[in-house]
């Protein structure tokens, strides 16, 4: 099989683009602004890792048959994903917003120092932490939902 008739793959990378795609709209239609920054970003509606890992085992699952030991490998592959993408990663971007929030109130502290004639704190420049790096549930199932549905939309372009 050569790499451009490499079904799994091309499921999985499509699935990942529309995923990413979906999110620039999405976020118009709840903010009514465009940003897109969204199509290389982690994190958000839908989440693009678990569309990537259901695309992919749906897609091998059809080209191995889903009594496979590779369906087997993809499937657990998937589940660890999924769960990282809700867990994890998404508690360390509660973390992020957390720090944030008390590095504001520290560099509130430093100004209200300087009023009282104390020594201010060092200023460093910090960059702040990016809080959007997880995933809500819903963010997970739909993520995967459009991994699936991109697999079964792409076979029809494999013959399968």
């Amino acid at each position: 099989m050569s790499l451009l008739e490499n079904y799994p793959l091309w499921a999985s990378l499509a699935s990942i683009g529309i995923a990413q795609a979906i999110k620039v709209p999405l976020h118009f239609i709840t903010h009514r602004t465009w940003q897109w920054g969204l199509l290389f970003s982690t994190g958000g509606m839908p989440s693009s890792h678990s569309a990537a890992v259901t695309g992919l085992a749906t897609a091998i699952g059809m080209t191995e048959g889903f009594h496979s030991a590779f369906f087997a490998l993809s499937v657990v592959f998937a589940v660890i994903v999924m769960f990282d993408a809700a867990g994890v990663r998404r508690h360390a971007g509660e973390h992020a917003a957390l720090l944030n929030s008390l590095l504001e109130d520290f560099r509130s502290l430093q100004e209200d120092l300087k009023h009282f004639r104390i020594k201010p704190f060092r200023e460093q420049n910090r960059q702040k932490l990016k809080e959007l790096l997880g995933h809500q549930p819903a963010e997970v199932l739909v993520g995967g939902s459009v991994g699936i549905i991109m697999a079964l939309a792409l076979s029809t372009c494999f013959d399968l």
